[in-house]
């Protein structure tokens, strides 16, 4: 048994063990836009001996919106799907052939509105086996970009720009990988993933900040 206010968490022994815990104990905030269409994604998470990488994908040029840009796998929610949940990992299979029982759902992150869109966004984070026979559909999907996620956890920056749409100034950011650039929504659920679990997993240990010191003596 053994409850009470002496009991001590047992300390996370891995990144994976320190992100899932860091998300199973967090409540995500859901937006509720009346007229905004729901969404989902997936953040398909897995580690080799290189570390920790997300899966996303780069967009044909076929598909009628975001062409050629980089996504998360996901889309629409259709009433067949019964949950968001569902939505992902319906939309992770048809993109690029992920089976949902293979995938370790830890959490989600709070939902991001995209006004010119009209999109309610639920992020999932789940963990993937590796190496995966991933399967890429050929209209939607051009290939996977790998993105090691050690530098993003240290602090690596994002670059932010200000754009004007419909009126009002909005910050648009993004981060460059391999001669690749995420930005947009993407950008924006990619830097709310890295706060969300950064700061905790420098504090516990699991991973080493490259933030400047400060205080006396610098």
């Amino acid at each position: 048994m053994g409850g009470g206010e002496g009991s001590v968490r047992q300390p996370p022994a891995s990144l994976r063990d320190g992100i899932a815990q860091i998300l199973r104990l967090r409540v995500a905030q859901q937006a509720v836009r009346p007229g905004f269409r729901q969404a989902a994604v997936l953040l398909p998470l897995y580690e080799n001996e290189a570390g920790l990488h997300l899966v996303l994908t780069k967009r044909t040029q076929l598909v009628p919106t975001h062409k050629g840009e980089i996504a998360f796998p996901g889309g629409g929610f259709e009433e067949a799907d019964g949950d968001l949940l569902a939505t992902a990992m319906r939309e992770a299979r048809e993109e690029i052939g992920l089976d949902p029982q293979d995938v370790e759902i830890v959490g989600t992150l709070d939902d991001t509105v995209t006004v010119s869109s009209k999109h309610v966004v639920r992020p999932f984070v789940g963990f993937v086996p590796h190496p995966y026979p991933y399967r890429l559909d050929p209209f939607e999907i051009e290939r996977l970009m790998l993105l090691p996620i050690s530098a993003l956890l240290r602090g690596a920056p994002f670059r932010e720009e200000i754009w004007e749409r419909d009126g009002r100034l909005v910050s648009v950011f993004f981060y460059e990988h391999d001669g690749e650039s995420v930005w947009g929504l993407t950008a924006r659920i990619l830097k709310q993933f890295v706060e969300v679990v950064g700061k905790p997993l420098c504090d516990r240990g699991l991973v080493r900040s490259t933030a400047p010191p400060t205080g006396p003596g610098v």
